[in-house]
């Protein structure tokens, strides 16, 4: 009775892990395609002097999705089997949660200075 319980919180496990994982891909989707579309009328009215505004756009959907990738990387832990899947595991969070601190970091940094000069450019693409 024990096993059969523990292989079908396993099987629940890696099904939700795979549902956020899915999500986190959804997510950099759909900021490519944002992006893109910001980019693709940004130069349609050559207004090519200042990307900022469209790479924080990118970026924003970017640190969200490594949140949930994140999340996934937790999911499964819960379920790992071996030190050595629990080290990769985590030597993976630990790049992700580095990489979404200085993406974080330089959004921050890069939207001071859009709030004190012209207009972005995603406003002015509208």
């Amino acid at each position: 009775m024990h096993g059969r319980a523990e292989s079908v919180v396993i099987e629940g496990v890696l099904w939700l892990k795979l549902g956020v994982e899915t999500v986190g891909a959804t997510i950099i989707t759909l900021g490519i395609l944002s992006a893109g579309w910001l980019l693709l009328k940004a130069l349609m009215r050559q207004q090519t002097a200042d990307f900022t505004a469209i790479r924080l756009a990118l970026a924003r959907y970017l640190a969200l999705a490594l949140e949930f990738q994140l999340g996934a990387d937790i999911l499964s832990t819960a379920i790992a089997p071996s030190w050595e899947q629990i080290g990769k595991l985590g030597a993976i969070a630990v790049i992700r949660t580095a990489l979404n601190y200085f993406l974080s970091r330089e959004m921050r940094e890069e939207r001071g200075q859009t709030d004190s000069a012209e207009k972005p450019v995603v406003e002015r693409a509208d």
